[in-house]
């Protein structure tokens, strides 16, 4: 039982983590990642965040190399 509590908490982090980098990257940083969605409506922020949220390390990891490389 020790195993699927672990489990459960590590999913739990990584939704967490999910939900907080996605919340903060569909208001603040998405017209800074892709040009493209600058002045979009906030029905398409809300289509977008739950992808944010499951795949964060990538977006998160797309982004800071497009940062690096714009420097």
């Amino acid at each position: 039982m020790a195993i699927a509590e672990l489990l459960a908490a590590a999913l739990g982090l990584y939704a967490g983590i999910g939900i907080i980098f996605a919340g903060w990257f569909v208001v603040f940083a998405v017209d800074r990642f892709d040009p493209a969605a600058r002045g979009t409506s906030a029905g398409f922020r809300a289509l977008i965040l739950p992808g944010v949220a499951a795949l964060w390390p990538f977006v998160c990891l797309l982004w800071m190399r497009r940062g690096a490389a714009h420097d």
